[in-house]
């Protein structure tokens, strides 16, 4: 896994290989409002089960058709109020669906697209879908102002380098974010208006093959706070041989230093484990001489077979010096769960393929958009 912060790398790098993905993420939390929001458009949707069964086909010699990525591109929005979802959307579809190009920042899925003024330094987000599994419809507009890039480069030394192309771009540690999101009830038409005004975050990962073939998982999370705001980036390799990759990226906001340390010692504890949730950790610590930083993931936000993503709560000591009461986004993968056909059956439950009519699809909407009438 290589890490960077070049800008440049965040054009869509348009692969072609079979299994091949691409995403962009962005994330804001309003602490005062209690809304968050995480929306990611995709070139080679990795989590897909259609792409998965496409590339086993192709690649057990079921199909000669391999795969491409574009046409398996996909657009998320997940809605939170309160740490309580309110929108959770995923839909995928084929290359006429995704638009993008090798020069500029920037990508289009339907009508949803971000583009990006290098000038300012700002991103530009127009979402706009109607969700008729849900009976609702959304649009909101936000703008990702970046407060600071790095400066940062790790090649994977693993094999001596002789590895996959697997990237995470660290593109935007923290971003002030304006915006608003109508959500239109679309039987009775009525129009719920949010106002954002947030603190966000935003990165952009690539890989040139199907990440359960070589990543086994992987822990992230960000935090932002009135002393410190922190990421950090853990990843465990298929290959036992192969050192995980641990970084933990600090922001002192009385100083203004940032301190990058990339051989941190990492440890879990407090496993659970469910049919719905791969085995985690609900405790983590990663320490490097006198900095220490505690995560607690507090409560569940969003669960699949394969990932989690939790509202945590952090506490990190430097020089002796604690501080408590951070609190901030994180997840958790474990890709090896999307080689499960079981699993997948269920993963189709929460995604629209375009085109394809699901049965789990209906059905789970059916149940979430019963629960969100009681609950109202």
């Amino acid at each position: 896994m290589n890490i960077t912060t070049e800008r440049d790398q965040e054009v869509w790098h348009d692969l072609q290989q079979a299994g091949a993905y691409e995403w962009w993420y962005f994330d804001a939390e309003d602490k005062l409002s209690g809304f968050s929001f995480v929306i990611i458009w995709f070139s080679g949707f990795p989590f897909s089960p259609y792409y998965t069964n496409h590339y086993e086909q192709w690649k057990n010699r079921i199909t000669p058709e391999a795969p491409l990525p574009s046409n398996y591109s996909g657009f998320s929005f997940q809605l939170y109020e309160n740490g309580c979802e309110i929108v959770n959307f995923i839909k995928e579809g084929s290359n006429g669906l995704f638009e993008s190009t090798r020069s500029d920042i920037g990508v289009r899925f339907e009508k949803n697209r971000f583009t990006y003024d290098v000038v300012k330094d700002e991103y530009a987000l127009a979402i706009d879908f109607a969700f008729p599994a849900r009976q609702k419809a959304v649009k909101a507009t936000f703008l990702f102002s970046s407060c600071r890039r790095i400066v940062y480069e790790k090649k994977d030394e693993n094999n001596a380098g002789r590895v996959p192309l697997h990237q995470w771009l660290l593109s935007v540690p923290k971003a002030a974010v304006e915006g608003m999101i109508d959500i239109i009830d679309q039987n009775s038409g009525a129009v719920r208006h949010i106002p954002v005004s947030a603190t966000g975050y935003h990165d952009h990962n690539v890989g040139a093959l199907p990440m359960q073939e070589y990543l086994a998982r992987w822990y992230w999370g960000r935090a932002f706070s009135e002393q410190v705001d922190l990421i950090y980036y853990v990843t465990f390799f298929n290959n036992n041989a192969f050192q995980p990759l641990v970084l933990l990226l600090l922001h002192d906001n009385m100083s203004d230093k940032v301190t990058v340390l990339d051989k941190v010692h990492f440890m879990e504890r407090n496993f659970r484990r469910g049919f719905f949730s791969p085995l985690h950790s609900r405790d983590l610590e990663l320490q490097y001489e006198n900095i220490c930083l505690k995560v607690h993931h507090n409560k569940v936000l969003d669960s699949g077979p394969f990932y989690l993503r939790f509202a945590s709560g952090m506490s990190l000591q430097i020089d002796g010096k604690q501080i408590e009461g951070i609190t901030g986004i994180s997840e958790f993968l474990n890709p090896e769960r999307l080689q499960s056909r079981i699993m997948r059956v269920f993963t189709r439950s929460r995604i629209w393929r375009d085109g394809k009519s699901s049965t789990m699809y209906d059905s789970y909407n059916n149940i979430k958009s019963s629960l969100d009438w009681i609950n109202r």
